[in-house]
């Protein structure tokens, strides 16, 4: 329904690095995002690196599982369950593969959403094998009821059954075999307390340095039989906002990219090129993102507006525009909250090569 409004809306915004006319604007579709989208599905897990050695950034979070790991299998027992929290795309995921690969044992992957009853929880548990891994993505989204199986699980390697119904009712309890659970969250605030609690190690990713996400891209393309120059690499770790996830989706682009419009290898002039054709500025900002700089700094001269005007000025979804777009503008110090509303600052104005008005 929105799109009628946006031809309307778009009169009094400059038309600014293509924003409204170029392939993203035409499908919809949103590059800049850490969320896995279907498209990174089909080779994610072949550019997903096995090994420590591999794994490029995170470095403290490397040097600490290195320790543990190496500490546990002296003494012959399984790693303490660990829980990976962050925003999404860091590789949360990847590392629990790795952490699995380092001790030599078997993941087994499942996510909150998926385990909708206490039994499918006790029949993945029954059916681990000694030091195996079980990795629950999402495990902030679990059910309060299976949450509660997971207590004596994690503490114990027991499963308390209840068998029976009425005055018949007996519990008994069933051993299951050590293992380490791993967790996976992006949202590290709505895990319970008892949960959270009975997890012995638990790392926070952080987004990546620009020279960790080239050596992230340069690893993708020799994966990907692309040839691509180091800065070249640099070029598109610059705009994968800190994320490795969206540094491979924008190589791949770029690869489509060079492919069509060059001779296949990857230079600095056909990144760019790249870069620019699918709207993706040097802040790592699309074509929505300027909308929304541009709408606060143009429509309304840099004062304050609520989250409901902004939204309808833009024509997306008031939850959308603060879940999805806000938080890296907010990061890169390009609008403010205020409590009158949302507000330009003065790098917002610099990055659109405006002026700020005058008070």
């Amino acid at each position: 329904m929105w799109e009628a409004d946006e031809q309307d809306l778009w009169q009094d915004v400059p038309q600014r690095h293509g924003a409204a006319n170029g392939p993203a604007a035409a499908r919809g579709d949103r590059f800049v995002t850490g969320n896995l989208t279907s498209d990174d599905l089909d080779v994610e897990r072949s550019l997903r690196p096995q090994l420590l050695d591999d794994y490029c950034g995170q470095e403290h979070i490397k040097q600490s599982l290195r320790i543990l790991i190496e500490a546990a299998q002296s003494r012959g027992e399984t790693l303490d369950h660990v829980i990976f929290s962050g925003p999404p795309g860091l590789g949360k995921t990847t590392l629990a593969s790795v952490l699995a690969n380092e001790l030599g044992a078997q993941i087994k992957t499942t996510s909150g959403p998926a385990i909708e009853r206490t039994g499918d929880l006790a029949a993945i548990l029954t059916n681990l094998q000694p030091g195996d891994v079980l990795f629950i993505d999402e495990i902030h989204r679990l059910n309060r009821s299976v949450e509660e199986i997971l207590y004596p699980a994690m503490e114990d390697f027991a499963l308390d059954i209840v068998i029976g119904k009425g005055p018949a009712a007996r519990s008994i309890r069933l051993e299951i075999p050590h293992f380490t659970l791993v967790g996976a969250t992006t949202r590290s605030g709505m895990l319970t307390g008892p949960l959270r609690d009975r997890f012995g190690i638990s790392f926070r990713l952080d987004y990546y340095a620009i020279e960790d996400l080239a050596q992230i891209v340069e690893r993708s393309a020799s994966i990907l039989g692309v040839q691509i120059d180091h800065d070249s690499a640099v070029e598109i770790g610059s705009r994968s906002r800190g994320t490795p996830r969206l540094a491979n989706r924008l190589l791949k682009r770029v690869r489509d990219y060079a492919q069509v419009r060059g001779s296949g290898a990857i230079d600095l002039k056909t990144a760019r090129e790249a870069l620019e054709f699918f709207e993706i500025d040097e802040l790592g900002l699309d074509w929505m993102d300027i909308r929304i700089l541009e709408t606060l700094a143009q429509t309304f001269r840099g004062r304050a507006v609520g989250l409901s005007t902004l939204a309808s000025a833009v024509g997306e979804d008031p939850s959308t525009l603060e879940d999805v777009y806000e938080p890296y503008l907010l990061q890169r110090g390009l609008i403010v909250r205020t409590p009158q509303g949302r507000m330009a600052t003065t790098a917002a104005f610099d990055h659109l090569g405006m002026k700020p008005p005058t008070a």
